[in-house]
């Protein structure tokens, strides 16, 4: 399948405590897409996955988030676990490197408690997204209006709630990465 991805790289931004599926199925999507997918992470060699509450298996690390430079991705995704989530928002190198991509209006792509790093990138007042449900008054706090819905498109800020959503949320992702740059909405 093409949907204009072919030479597009997307950073998937994780640490240990991530969600499997919600690092890997947008990977698999963009990728069959055409897209070159890299795992960006404060660690180094490989992070370790979770099912919910369960260790399953690690995923490799192609590049250091503090080494990676936001110019050369045309979008970005970041997958939930709680444990994730709350890693990479008190590191100060993702949140910089989050706070890069939202300022140039590539498509980022958040599922589950993902929303947390949007939150301290300060990327999220007068956006309109989902979350997991526990997320609802921390994104409304910083100014976002929540929704429960299985996707969300704003302007190229995609959410999703759970992995349950995920079949819903990768074809959105595919199909903004495809777009490209966004226009964003004034606040």
């Amino acid at each position: 399948m093409s949907a204009g991805l072919t030479g597009k790289r997307i950073a998937i931004l994780a640490t240990d405590g991530v969600e499997g599926v919600e690092l890997t199925s947008p990977r698999e999507a963009l990728e069959r897409a055409g897209a070159i997918v890299e795992v960006v992470s404060p660690k180094d060699d490989s992070i370790q996955l979770w099912d919910h509450e369960v260790k399953r298996g690690t995923v490799a690390v192609d590049r250091r988030v503090s080494e990676a430079d936001p110019e050369d991705y045309d979008g970005l995704v970041l997958p939930g676990g709680v444990r994730n989530a709350d890693h990479l928002r008190m590191d100060e190198a993702s949140v910089r490197f989050v706070t890069s991509l939202d300022h140039r209006s590539v498509p980022i792509g958040v599922i589950c408690h993902g929303g947390w790093i949007l939150i301290e990138a300060r990327a999220v007042r007068g956006r309109t997204l989902t979350s997991y449900p526990s997320l609802r008054t921390d994104l409304e706090n910083a100014g976002a209006r929540w929704v429960d819905e299985a996707v969300v498109n704003d302007h190229g800020l995609v959410s999703s709630r759970r992995p349950a959503d995920l079949p819903a949320f990768n074809a959105r992702i595919v199909q903004e990465v495809a777009e490209g740059v966004h226009e964003r909405r004034a606040a």
